[in-house]
């Protein structure tokens, strides 16, 4: 995973400048950020990047999640999930996991709009990381002890927190 560092980091830090300046101040990240710099100024910097560089609506609402599918592939590619007699591969998950969460925003479970683009745009940013990256380790259970690397496995998933939209 230490190998993969930047191309973690970086796409991590593009959804977070994203979601800082493009989205809703309404997200727990967005929320964060305004409580430590204030809203004026919050509002003063996103205006100022908003008109200095545009991106579409493509860039700003699908891009950010096909990222993190990136990333969490990336991190999950050394682990499976054991659950009694079914084995699913930790590069499996995320893509379990996007399409689980565009299944609750269409049944109104959770926050923000079914989108089909964020679907095939996270399946591309899944098939990069999935065939980019070599794969020559032993898969080992992402549930037994905990390690550094597990542990950023575990927080990558979480991340995907700071984007909920607060009511």
């Amino acid at each position: 995973m230490r190998k993969h560092f930047y191309f973690i980091i970086a796409p991590l830090l593009v959804s977070l400048f994203i979601y800082l300046f493009y989205r809703t101040e309404k997200t727990i990240v967005n929320e964060i950020a305004i409580r430590i710099i204030s809203f004026d100024t919050y509002t003063t910097l996103r205006n100022a990047v908003n008109r200095f560089l545009p991106l579409s609506e493509l860039i700003i609402y699908s891009l950010p999640e096909g990222l993190w599918v990136f990333c969490i592939t990336l991190t999950s590619r050394p682990y499976y999930i054991q659950f009694k007699n079914v084995r699913i591969n930790g590069a499996g998950l995320p893509l379990i996991v996007c399409i689980g969460l565009e299944i609750a925003q269409l049944l109104h479970i959770t926050n923000g709009r079914f989108d089909l683009v964020d679907i095939l745009i996270s399946l591309i940013c899944w098939f990069i990381a999935v065939f980019a990256a070599d794969d020559k380790l032993d898969k080992q259970n992402i549930l037994t002890s905990l390690d550094g690397k597990r542990m950023v496995c575990l927080f990558s998933y979480g991340i995907v927190y700071l984007s909920h939209v607060l009511a």
